[in-house]
Parts: structure tokens; sequence; C-alpha cells
């Protein structure tokens, strides 16, 4: 049994007690939104409504937690120059993982969901949920102790966002019928891996995760991330919130018959975009998986009326220039039928062939890191906005 991260922390006292309520989320959003500049307690006030000894009394506490320091004084208009605050981006992290069917990877972050840290460990969904939990818990275990190891005054480990394949409840952690892996079916995963760390775990679909990452990072009101990887899945966001629908089970884009007398699908229908995209790509034709794509994005296109696909996935980022000229053909055509403005499509931020670089010199990387990359790192760093994200108020979130 892997022995967890200690939550227990560290810099200057940091408490989740300091980090709880609006006002306060209100007053480390607008600090965060400062960058290194800083914001003066009268603007915080100004801002937020509140009044200036109200500001006090909560950057006060941040101050004492060691969330908030000194960022300067600002230039005078006519009285003492005010002390500008800025956000100690290391005084908490947090874990993002992401569960695939062939491996979990890992991320540490920063207060502000930047990498510090990662670990990919190879892994088979289908060995069953012993084996599962030994491997997750193992990975989570060696990135939340590797935080400046030996650092008596080490940051505050918030806790873990899990993304994994559907179907799930994000509400209770529990895992549902993963596509091919039926035995997984009422795994309470976020429970057993907050049992074996010691850490709370949120769970939520790994499109889910993506897409929060990209709304957090001021994508359009109404998006869809498209992931194609092991599976095929997509993370909705309409009118600015993350919709997980009240089954939970919104975006499962890949197990949609668009072919009647297809190929057998792992879920048990015929057809399936997901199987006729990974079949076309098997057969080392991917201008045919793009055609099956795009045919599905403008099918969720027509009944959503998003306004921008992003695309995902490191099947995505091993050709991406094809997959986003066959998307946007399918999404053209239809735009030429019904005399609409065509959707946008691009490949997601962040979206790459190789793992970018870590945020400080003491963070790792392990042996086939290079699969880190091509959403693999989206889906594990806007798993970690799952817990980041409250802290500011912006969880846009149904359900």
């Amino acid at each position: 049994m892997a022995e967890g991260p200690r939550q227990a922390g560290g810099r200057g006292g940091v408490r989740l007690a300091d980090l709880r309520g609006h006002n306060t989320a209100l007053v480390l959003d607008l600090v965060r939104g400062a960058g290194r500049d800083g914001i003066s307690r009268p603007e915080l006030a100004s801002r937020t409504g509140l009044t200036v000894q109200a500001v006090s009394k909560i950057t006060g506490r941040l101050r004492d937690g060691g969330l908030l320091a000194a960022a300067g004084r600002q230039e005078s208009t006519g009285g003492k120059p005010a002390t500008a605050l800025r956000l100690v981006r290391g005084a908490v992290q947090a874990l993002g993982v992401h569960l695939d069917r062939d491996g979990v990877l890992v991320v540490r972050t920063d207060l502000t969901g930047r990498a510090l840290a990662r670990r990919r460990v190879a892994l088979d969904l289908g060995r069953g949920a012993g084996e599962l939990l030994d491997a997750v818990a193992g990975a989570m275990a060696d990135v939340g102790e590797g935080r400046r190891a030996g650092d008596d005054d080490a940051p505050l480990l918030l806790g873990a966002g899990l993304a994994a394949p559907g179907p799930l409840d994000h509400r209770t952690g529990v895992l549902h019928k993963v596509s091919g892996f039926p035995g997984l079916d009422g795994l309470p995963l976020a429970a057993a891996l907050t049992e074996r760390l010691g850490l709370p775990v949120v769970l939520d679909k790994d499109t889910n995760a993506a897409a929060l990452g990209r709304a957090l990072a001021g994508e359009a009101r109404a998006f869809a991330y498209l992931h194609l990887g092991t599976g095929l899945g997509a993370g909705l966001v309409l009118d600015g919130r993350l919709y997980r629908g009240p089954r939970t089970g919104a975006g499962e884009l890949g197990h949609q018959v668009v072919r009647l007398d297809g190929p057998p699908c792992v879920c048990g229908n015929r057809g399936c975009v997901e199987a006729l995209c990974l079949a076309a790509l098997a057969a080392g034709d991917t201008a045919e998986a793009a055609r099956v794509l795009g045919t599905a994005a403008a099918n969720l296109a027509g009944l959503l009326d998003v306004e921008l696909i992003l695309l995902g996935g490191h099947r995505i980022a091993a050709a991406p220039e094809a997959f986003v000229r066959g998307v946007a053909a399918a999404l053209d055509a239809r735009a030429s039928r019904t005399g609409t403005e065509a959707v946008r499509v691009r490949v997601a931020e962040g979206v790459s062939g190789a793992a970018e670089g870590l945020a400080e010199a003491g963070g790792f990387t392990e042996a086939g890191d290079g699969a880190a990359g091509g959403g693999d790192r989206l889906v594990a760093e806007g798993a970690a906005q799952l817990v980041l994200a409250p802290l500011f108020g912006r969880l846009p979130a149904e359900g």
C-alpha cells in the first residue's frame, strides 16, 4: 500500500480554513489576476464591494498563512503609497491525475495550475481494481512526496483531481461500466484513493477535466473539446459552464452510431464513431479517421450550436494538421448546407507531441513522459483545477 503525501503543511502555516469563504475567493481571484505587480487593499475593496476593513482582515489572514506577499508600493495619488499584494504561487499545491486505459499521468501544480513535476506510469485498466489502485496510488504518492523533499516548510498539498474514462458519477466518485472494462463498474475510486493517501480526491471524466481547464483559460462560452486517444469523448462547455448532464453522462461522443452496419465497438454497438476512428488509424488512414471525426463534430455542432471545436489527445497530436483539415471540411460543408457561419476548429492549446518543460528545476519526468504531451497533460492539468479553481470561485460547472 502506497504511503500518502502529507496533506498538512507548511509554508507559514497555511491551513484549509485560510482558503474557504466567498469573500476570500473574490480576493484571491483578483490578486491572482493582478500578477507580479500585485494589487492594493483599497483597490481590492473597490472591486469586490467589501469594506477596506474586511479586505484587510482577509488579506492579513492570507499573508499570515503565506499565500500573499508584498509586491512593493504603488504610486501615490496624494496619500501614503499603498502596498500592493501578490499571490505566492508555491504556497499551495495540487495533484492532477489522468487515468487512461493504458497508463496514468500525475502532475503536481502550484496554486495557479502551473506544472511543477509529472510522472507517467504504464498500466492495464483490465487487470482489475487492486492493481489499478496500487498503480495510481503509487504514482500519486511519488509525485506528491516529491515536493521539495526534506523541506520542513513544505507547501500545503490541497488535494487531487482525478480524470478517468467515463461513464462515471463525479458526485459520488464512482466508476460505471468504462467501455471495454465492465469489471470496474461500481468501483468507488475517489474514496479508495482518499483512504490510501489521506488526501481529498475529486473524480471527473477526462474530457470534462480538459474542457474545464480550457474554460478557465478563457476559451469561447460555447465549445466542445474532442479528445481522441485510447478512446474518443467530448467535454462540453455551454453558456460558459461545464455541462455534465443530469445523470453526469454528457459527452459520450465516441459511442454515437454513424454507420448501422459498421464494425463492432467495445460498448456493444456497431458503427460507433470511436470504433470507426480507431479502425481507420489502425489501418494507417488518418484522413478517413479525420473525416469520421468531422462527421461527429458536425452532428454535435448542429445539436448544440457551439462556436468552437477544440481537438486534443495523443492521436490528434500525432497528425494535428490532418485532423483539423478533416474536421473543418465537415463543419464547412454543414455551414454551406445550412447557410450559417462555419464553426471554428483548432487544436487545443497545450496539445503537442512532446512533454513541455516544468516550472521548477526540482520537477521531474520519467521514461516515456514524452507521451505526456498530446492532450494527456491537458487532461491532467485540467484535473488539478477540479480542486484549485474553487479557491478562486472559478468552477464553471453544471451539476
